[in-house]
């Protein structure tokens, strides 16, 4: 099992370039967080999901995975679950805790060989 662990502040995703937006974030994840009036916070708590995935799946021995290749989903009972948009050698199974707050974000994953 490997762990990765993120933590960004919010006002970094405020007013962020459509350009930026499309390269790092899926259709449903834009969709998901443009709902709310602050999105910034929900871009932030993803963004984090994002890169402790890539920190997780580094410890095991994984790389050349994009941010946009990873997707923040929320499963039947409302919890974040990640998706791997790209075909990987090993079946993974992932973790996910994501939280904020006024200033900060951050995500706890842990990523397990299956």
């Amino acid at each position: 099992m490997a762990i990765g662990v993120d933590i960004e502040d919010i006002s970094r995703f405020v007013d962020k370039s459509p350009e930026f937006l499309d390269r790092v974030f899926t259709d449903l994840e834009l969709e998901y967080c443009m709902k709310y009036s602050k999105p910034e916070s929900h871009l932030a708590a993803r963004f984090c999901a994002k890169e402790a995935v890539i920190k997780a799946l580094t410890a095991l021995d994984i790389k050349n995975v994009a941010l946009c290749e990873i997707e923040v989903f929320h499963n039947e009972n409302k919890c974040p679950q990640i998706r791997i948009l790209k075909n990987l050698d090993k079946k993974i199974a992932f973790q996910l805790s994501l939280s904020h707050d006024r200033t900060k974000a951050i995500a706890f994953v842990t990523a397990e060989e299956q």
